[in-house]
This record gives C-alpha cells, sequence and structure tokens, in this order.
C-alpha cells in the first residue's frame, strides 16, 4: 500500500554537488534530512526529474514530522488533480469535463457539421495533435528541465555558458565536451535529463534533395 506522500513522479537531491538519493518524495526527503541532521550547513538541492524545478522541504523536527509536513507538500496535493464539480454537460465520471470554447461562427459551423459533433471532432483533433508534436514536446521540455537543473548547479562550472548554447543547439558532442569537467554526479544528472532533446533532434528525418545527375537524353 502507497503511503500518502507517494507517486510515479522522481525526484533527485544533490548536497555539495553529490547525489545522496534518487526516488519518492518521502524516501528523497528523509535522505536529506539525515545528510542535514549531520551536517546543517551543507549546500542542498532537490530537483523534479521530469521539470527540472528545484523544490525546498521543511526539515525541522523529527522523521515523522517530515512525513506528516510532506502530506500538504503542493507537489503532493497536485498529484491526483480533482475534477471540478458540476451540474451543467459533461460526464465526469469518464473523465469527460465541460468547459468554456470561444470560436468564431465559421468555426463553430464547421465542427458541429463533423460526424459526432463538436465535442467529438475537438477531442480527436486535440489527440492527432499531441501525437503530431508529442517529440518536439518533450525534447522542448527536457531541454527545459536540464537547464534548470545546470543553471542551479553548475553555474560557476567550466564551460557552463557553451554547455548551454549546445544544449539549445542540440549540439550533444559540443554538449558533453564541455561538462566533461563537472562533478560526476552532477554531469550524470543533467545528460540524463537532456538525453530526450539530444534524441529528438538524431531521430528528426532528413531534408529529402533532388538528384543533380543530368538526364539522359
Amino acid at each position: 500500500m502507497k503511503s500518502t506522500t507517494e507517486n510515479d513522479t522522481r525526484y533527485t537531491a544533490f548536497v555539495k554537488g553529490r547525489r545522496v538519493a534518487s526516488g519518492g518524495l518521502e524516501a528523497v526527503a528523509l535522505s536529506v534530512k539525515a545528510v542535514m541532521d549531520r551536517d546543517a550547513r551543507a549546500m542542498m538541492f532537490v530537483f523534479d526529474d521530469a521539470t527540472g524545478w528545484p523544490l525546498d522541504f521543511d526539515l525541522r523536527g523529527t522523521k515523522a514530522d517530515v512525513v506528516r509536513r510532506l502530506a500538504s507538500h503542493p507537489l503532493v496535493s497536485r498529484t491526483e488533480p480533482s475534477i471540478p464539480k458540476q451540474s451543467g454537460p459533461g460526464r465526469p465520471k469518464l473523465g469527460v469535463v465541460a468547459r468554456e470554447v470561444t470560436l468564431l461562427p465559421r468555426h463553430w459551423e464547421w465542427l458541429n457539421a463533423q460526424p459526432g459533433g463538436a465535442s467529438v471532432t475537438l477531442r480527436r483533433l486535440v489527440d492527432e495533435a499531441r501525437k503530431t508534436t508529442g517529440t518536439r514536446d518533450g525534447a522542448r521540455r527536457a531541454a527545459e528541465a536540464a537547464y534548470r537543473v545546470m543553471s542551479a548547479m553548475a553555474g560557476n562550472e567550466r564551460g557552463f555558458e557553451d554547455a548551454i548554447r549546445a544544449l539549445f543547439a542540440k549540439d550533444r558532442s559540443r554538449f558533453d565536451a564541455s561538462i566533461a569537467t563537472w562533478p560526476a554526479d552532477v554531469r550524470d544528472y543533467v545528460e540524463r535529463l537532456a538525453g530526450p532533446a539530444f534524441r529528438a533532434a538524431s531521430e528528426r528525418p532528413a531534408a529529402s534533395t533532388a538528384s543533380a545527375s543530368p538526364v539522359s537524353r
């Protein structure tokens, strides 16, 4: 049975540039507390692996105190979004919720003429768009996550600015060379976060070119 602070999101904690924990929110928070109890002046960073956003814990008191406060942590409360109560259209039990959409008359006319009506057509269009842009959006999120971590922990490291440029230019070899001298745990973490951005760039189909060979006559 999962505790109230467990979810599918993973977090990674660093103290003095060394990775000390990776996993669920509760496990990471308690690992960080153990380190900070030994050295309250240690420089601590905890990141959401999915977004690269840093987060803070209230580590005062006992382990039980820390766990109890985690239950009301914003990261926990957002993991199970509630479906808004409504008395109007929609099927909330199925996850279908009514929201206001504003379109021009010609848009409504076209939507209403489609098989299934406006709602079915809009859901289909959104799903198609998600499939089309999914890889690109994932690559962008990966680059942004890596950038946040790099800015927080490696701003004073050699090659930082060049690494940022290489990250957004999707230049993997230049990126790896720029971070080669960084602390091993930091380097490994940003490489992992940035990985999808570089993979997406390498999988991008090359532009086709017309043959330059003369046509035989």
